[in-house]
């Protein structure tokens, strides 16, 4: 009988310690936060800035996970990643969040006064292209060699891009050529060293803007939208479960050109390092995101 006891009174402390394992694994689980992301400059630094000062000043760890804007947005609605960055509305991400809104949360405006167009470099005659109409000119097409460079062909802006081919009857006269962001800035990169002329799909913030003088052509259509806001998103339950990461992301706004001053730093050195510059240089500002209301 006491054998009995003692063997009743063991396997009751195993289960006690597996509880108690689990129970320690799953809470260490519930703070670490799967935040999506896509390597386009602004997004890069936003989502890695929030990172480290969450890792810094709280208990929570991120895990950031790449992939196309597309299966991040389908990644919150059905509760595969935590939170977005960088949800372009109302017009570049229109049709993306659309589809999703009924099973996230908006946590709230990161930046605004985005701008997305076709751009040109400043050199490039504005009595011979100002306007996406201008490349109807005889003889631009030439110019240009008869496309129009753009991004990742996922994108909000290649969508819109696309839109504006048919609004202005560009389909005979260019190619829309699908890249990367990278591929994009390369191929400006050349065209700028020899002068050459290059329409490329761009927007601010973007660190190209403070390497090279630079000027977006006319909409008259409007076909690329008006200027855009930046929020983050969460998936649904976000606010209930991390209610001290939401206020962060509530309060979190950062004036564009000091994003776009902080891209270009981490171009020319590393997200790192701009990440460390940015927070000396606006220590109140980021203190502000953490104020315990929102």
């Amino acid at each position: 009988m006491k054998i009995r006891t003692r063997v009743l009174a063991s396997l009751c402390l195993l289960a006690g310690l597996a509880l108690g394992a689990a129970t320690s694994a799953a809470a260490q689980s519930d703070k670490t936060v799967k935040i999506g992301w896509t390597a386009w400059s602004d997004a890069e630094f936003v989502t890695k800035l929030f990172k480290t000062l969450v890792e810094e000043r709280t208990d929570y760890s991120v895990d950031l996970q790449m992939s196309a804007i597309g299966v991040q947005y389908q990644g919150i609605a059905n509760g595969d990643l935590d939170a977005m960055l960088m949800a372009w509305l109302p017009d570049t991400h229109k049709d993306y969040y659309a589809k999703v809104k009924g099973d996230v949360e908006n946590l709230g405006t990161l930046y605004k006064d985005a701008q997305l167009g076709w751009v040109v470099p400043s050199y490039v005659p504005k009595n011979k292209l100002a306007s996406i109409s201008d490349l109807k000119k005889p003889g631009v097409a030439d110019k240009l060699g008869g496309k129009i460079q753009g991004i990742d062909p996922g994108a909000g802006l290649m969508q819109l891009s696309n839109k504006t081919m048919k609004a202005y009857d560009l389909d005979g006269s260019y190619r829309l050529v699908s890249a990367s962001g990278a591929a994009m800035t390369a191929a400006l990169s050349r065209a700028y060293d020899d002068k050459a002329w290059i329409v490329v799909t761009g927007w601010t913030p973007h660190w190209m803007f403070g390497k090279w003088d630079l000027r977006f052509l006319k909409d008259p259509k409007g076909t690329l939208g008006a200027a855009q806001h930046i929020d983050a998103l969460g998936r649904s339950g976000f606010s209930k479960d991390y209610p001290q990461l939401a206020a962060v992301l509530g309060n979190m706004h950062i004036p564009l050109n000091d994003l776009q001053a902080a891209m270009y730093d981490a171009r020319k050195t590393s997200y790192d390092e701009a990440i460390a510059d940015f927070r000396k240089q606006h220590a109140d500002l980021i203190d502000s995101w953490f104020e315990a209301e929102s």
